[in-house]
């Protein structure tokens, strides 16, 4: 006889079985925040618990109980216990409008899966992971929204995944590759190929200046950290022996090449039509003219470039830039105050790109004068002529820091990398580092900002203002905080800084007022509440493909950091007065709540309505925004195992010397890539002549290149167990 097993018993065991016991009857709970993705084992580990006092979840309460465990997901046991904080005194935390407390458990760092429980509430956070590498695959997913962002680039299902293939875009007639003068339509005399670079945001234009500032980004990331970045992130480039970064940078940077013109400026921007999915645009592509700004930003990315791209062995291609580098900011010191603001009525150019690239007309103004700072640093070190040093040395002063009584700022953010790469370089003047030094140290420790704000903020992430664009802001406070603590500005915080730094990914990745990370369609990647939408042409509100993951067939690619709180967003003025053109237009308004009259840190909603809702200025993406979260992150991610590059490295220079060529009476530094207990360096001259030789213990190492008339040598390194430099080296 047969005895049958009731189906629907047989599922309520296997329900069973994927559950701990004792996780039963605990109710999720948004009000204890967590990083979804996790912490590294030695990282300090805080949830946030909320009780909100303002805003639209004020109905939600929670009274923490005494006791919080860490609970292991495999086993259901508590591996730690302990009582949270409570915050500032129980007073309410005013950006977010919430009461808060602390739960630190960093004492739990066994590498596994678990999750936060109130005790005595039956209350539990998402699950979270302990690993030592466990940004690693969301810095990968980061780094591939740029792939998915590439304009005229076929998108195959093998590297872009089903939901997200799609034929190269603005490649008809017409389009990129017979690009028109934006005033010229008709004009078939100034066609030219402009095919490549990335959309720059929601919106499918692409800007020659911003280009360049996320060019530089990529570089400095990997300048910063080269091992943490793999070759396996399955881009078309993947597996060529060359970090998929410095792919991504390229694929960036060889459109910047076409827009160079002859005589070294580069033109402004490319207009794109819209469609969706990108390969359905058919409209004409437009191009602005060059101007200044798009010429000296590029400089810079092409100097950084010639000499990132010469120490991994890409030799032609670092000459080719160099060439560029110095081309463009020959023009731009020549032609300081060519501007042209696109998508302006009064030049007529009125719908070409969206945002206006340009950044103000006056030619002394601190803005464009940190481009060329910035641009002087790294052709010096590329060409070592004394020439580009000096504008900085010139112009140091003349920015905030200095003018301002020792002033930092959230939006000045390119000039305290700017000051920090010249302090932490081998090369420059003593007395000019100190005065750095000091006014930094003493604008960082004032009290309203940065180092006076640390412990006073109740999601741990503090920024001055939660405007346009507030993920930028947490990514590039946090940056400035491991540079303290990374650069020796302020050693005996440096601790309390990295701690600090790390703070900041974690607000992005769930530690916040909305308990959400703050990236698209991640849960398949160890999120467990991410965005499932974003403002972007191709995830169209209205598409039932793209517009919205768990509704929509795919929803956006993963991967993609929005905005953030806007304290300023609000709908379209004609909402206010029922003036937005018809009854249908006016019932949009009331199509969905949006965010009204919340607290800083909850202007936010998972949306992507376009007009009249504009939910553009809270939700869409930025690469902008994306290369400051990545240069963030990636601080925090580890080396991958083994190398994560599938080709020899035998072409990787891991020691070089800078800048090369060298002016002669400059000195030549040599960095290594590992200290030695001694190092002999070598200096030959091309036929073999043995020109110097020096025996060095330091780790900064550096020669006076006085005695070496103008020509071609040979620097070599040695330690005793072997060869760690073989080079040549101009003098100038």
């Amino acid at each position: 006889m047969k005895t049958y097993f009731p189906f629907k018993a047989f599922r309520i065991l296997i329900l069973l079985s994927l559950f701990p016991a004792n996780s039963f009857g605990q109710q999720l709970s948004d009000l204890i925040t967590i990083d979804q993705f996790g912490y590294r084992p030695p990282a300090k580990k805080t949830a946030v618990i909320k009780n909100p006092q303002q805003g639209s979840d004020k109905n939600k309460s929670i009274n923490p109980g005494s006791v919080y465990q860490v609970i292991d997901t495999e086993s259901g046991q508590s591996v730690f216990e302990g009582s949270p904080v409570m915050f500032n005194n129980g007073s309410t935390d005013s950006a977010s409008g919430d009461k808060i407390w602390w739960f630190d458990f960093s004492s739990v760092t066994r590498p596994g899966t678990y999750y936060i429980k109130d005790a005595g509430n039956n209350l539990r956070s998402y699950s979270f992971s302990i690993k030592e590498d466990v940004y690693n695959d969301v810095l990968k997913h980061a780094i591939r929204m740029f792939y998915y962002q590439r304009a005229g680039f076929e998108k195959e299902e093998r590297f872009a995944g089903k939901g997200w293939a799609d034929g190269a875009s603005h490649v008809g007639p017409l389009q990129d590759r017979n690009c028109r003068l934006y005033n010229k339509k008709n004009d078939a005399s100034t066609e030219r190929d402009l095919q490549g670079g990335w959309y720059d945001a929601g919106d499918y234009n692409k800007y020659t200046a911003w280009t360049a500032n996320y060019v530089e980004a990529f570089l400095l990331a990997y300048e910063d950290n080269p091992d943490v970045f793999a070759d396996d992130y399955n881009i078309p480039e993947s597996g060529n022996g060359i970090p998929d970064i410095l792919d991504e940078a390229k694929w960036g940077m060889d459109w910047l090449l076409r827009m160079q013109n002859s005589d070294g400026s580069l033109l402004s921007l490319v207009g794109l039509s819209s469609a969706f999915p990108p390969s359905a645009a058919t409209g004409q592509s437009l191009y602005g003219p060059a101007n200044t700004v798009a010429t000296i930003t590029s400089a810079k990315a092409f100097a950084l470039g010639a000499i990132v791209y010469d120490r991994i062995g890409m030799d032609e291609y670092a000459a080719t830039l160099k060439e560029a580098a110095l081309k463009a900011w020959k023009w731009a010191d020549e032609n300081p105050k060519v501007i042209f603001h696109n998508n302006s009525a009064s030049n007529g150019s009125t719908g070409l790109g969206a945002g206006d690239q340009e950044i103000g007309d006056n030619d002394n103004s601190n803005t464009r004068m940190e481009l060329k700072s910035t641009a002087g640093l790294y052709l010096y070190e590329l060409t070592g002529e004394a020439t580009y040093l000096s504008v900085f040395e010139k112009e140091y002063k003349n920015f905030p820091l200095f003018m301002w009584s020792a002033y930092m700022g959230q939006y000045w953010h390119k000039q305290h990398l700017l000051y920090v790469r010249y302090l932490n370089a081998a090369y420059g003047s003593a007395t000019i580092k100190n005065n750095i030094r000091e006014h930094l140290l003493q604008a960082f420790n004032k009290s309203d900002d940065y180092a006076g704000k640390v412990g006073k903020d109740g999601y741990r992430s503090f920024i001055l203002d939660y405007n346009w664009g507030s993920n930028q802001y947490k990514s590039d406070y946090g940056l400035t905080f491991y540079l303290w603590a990374t650069h020796d500005i302020e050693p005996s915080k440096s601790d309390l800084y990295y701690d600090t730094a790390e703070d900041y990914i974690h607000y992005i990745h769930g530690t916040n007022p909305l308990n959400t990370a703050y990236l698209t369609n991640m849960n398949k990647y160890g999120a467990s509440k991410s965005l499932t939408e974003i403002y972007h042409t191709w995830f169209d509100h209205y598409s039932d493909k793209w517009d919205k993951t768990g509704v929509s067939t795919y929803g956006p690619a993963p991967g993609y950091l929005s905005g953030g709180p806007n304290e300023s967003y609000t709908w379209d003025g004609c909402c206010d007065n029922n003036g937005c053109g018809s009854p249908a237009n006016n019932a949009m308004c009331l199509s969905e709540p949006v965010p009204v009259n919340e607290p800083s840190a909850k202007m936010y909603k998972d949306f992507n309505t376009s007009w009249p809702l504009n939910s553009w200025s809270i939700t869409e993406p930025s690469c902008g925004y994306q290369v400051a979260y990545i240069r963030l992150l990636s601080k925090f991610a580890t080396p991958p195992q083994g190398t994560g590059i599938e080709k020899p490295e035998s072409n990787r220079k891991t020691s070089y010397t800078y800048p090369n060529p060298v002016k002669r009476g400059e000195r030549l530094f040599i960095k290594t890539s590992k200290s030695f207990d001694a190092l002999q360096i070598v200096v030959y001259s091309v036929t073999g002549e043995m020109l110097y030789s020096n025996l060095f213990r330091q780790e900064e190492i550096s020669i006076d290149t006085s005695f070496l008339p103008k020509g071609m040598y040979i620097v070599r390194g040695y330690s005793e167990q072997e060869s760690v430099l073989e080079q040549k080296v101009q003098v100038l």
